[in-house]
């Protein structure tokens, strides 16, 4: 029994051994990928060795985040990353210290950059249903540009007493870009908005995580009296610069004073409503 117990030791002690120095290996590995992409890697002690989180493996990880500076990753898929308190000091929030918010993947129209064949559909309780394209909006409408804060709302998650699940959120998920568009009241009236609106519905092309292109990612809206508001912009450009694949390319919304969520990425389709809008994560916990 004694000896049977030492032996079962002997090759605890040997498997162990092997395992510390995989452990070794694999961590070293992904500190040494963190250090080059300059974020760290999140629950990088539970990645079997060899591979690397799906969403940095992607296009839409390591290519795409390369140009960040100093953000620290909360997860990777979706992908979510914050700034630390000490970076954000400037007054026009630049590309590389803005937060990343995503809740699916990023579309392969974001990627390519190519909104050549790109329609934004406004209907539902309008008089005359649109369909715009990109140069439609820059030709059509007044142009604006504004600095306006984005901040997600679960910002300050971490600290919460008791804790919540979710992205742990220190203070860094927020920003202050420039945004170039078009009010979302000018092409609402253009469109010419019932009697009977309530709600806006937003919609975009982002890619739902389990790759169901039927399933949307996320669809939040905003009541219609706060979308006919003259702040809330339909946006095309960042800084001066078409939108980063991250940040919503071609087309977001800009909704300020509301949580960064109903400022959709990827704009493909306003839905103005008869009822309060419930699409995905619009209702439920």
């Amino acid at each position: 029994m004694t000896t049977e117990h030492n032996n079962f030791d002997d090759q605890d002690r040997i498997a162990n051994g092997s395992n510390s120095r995989r452990t070794f290996m694999k961590t070293t590995g992904l500190t040494a990928f963190g250090a080059l992409l300059g974020m760290t890697i999140p629950f990088e002690r539970n990645i079997q060795s060899g591979f690397i989180p799906v969403a940095l493996a992607q296009d839409t990880g390591v290519d795409l985040m390369a140009a960040k500076n100093g953000l620290v990753v909360l997860g990777d898929r979706p992908l979510n990353a914050e700034v630390p308190a000490h970076l954000l000091d400037d007054d026009i929030t630049p590309y590389e210290r803005l937060f990343v918010r995503m809740n699916g993947l990023v579309p392969q129209t974001a990627l390519d950059q190519n909104a050549e064949n790109w329609i934004l559909t406004i209907d539902g309780e309008v008089e005359t249903t649109l369909e715009l394209t990109l140069e439609d909006l820059k030709s059509r409408f007044e142009n604006v540009t504004s600095r306006l804060v984005i901040e997600c709302g679960g910002n300050g998650r971490a600290f919460f007493q008791p804790g919540a699940s979710g992205n742990q959120w220190t203070i860094g998920a927020v920003g202050c870009p420039e945004w170039t568009g078009v009010r979302l009241a000018d092409v609402l009236n253009e469109a010419g908005v019932k009697d009977s609106a309530v709600y806006t519905g937003h919609y975009g092309n982002d890619v739902h995580l389990n790759g169901d292109d039927e399933k949307d990612v996320i669809s939040r809206g905003v009541p219609i009296d706060k979308a006919l508001q003259q702040d809330a912009i339909i946006a095309w450009a960042m800084n001066g610069e078409p939108l980063p694949a991250l940040h919503g390319f071609p087309l977001r919304l800009i909704v300020p004073g509301y949580p960064a969520s109903v400022s959709q990425k990827y704009l493909n389709r306003i839905w103005v409503r008869n009822q309060e809008h419930d699409g995905a994560k619009m209702t439920g916990d």
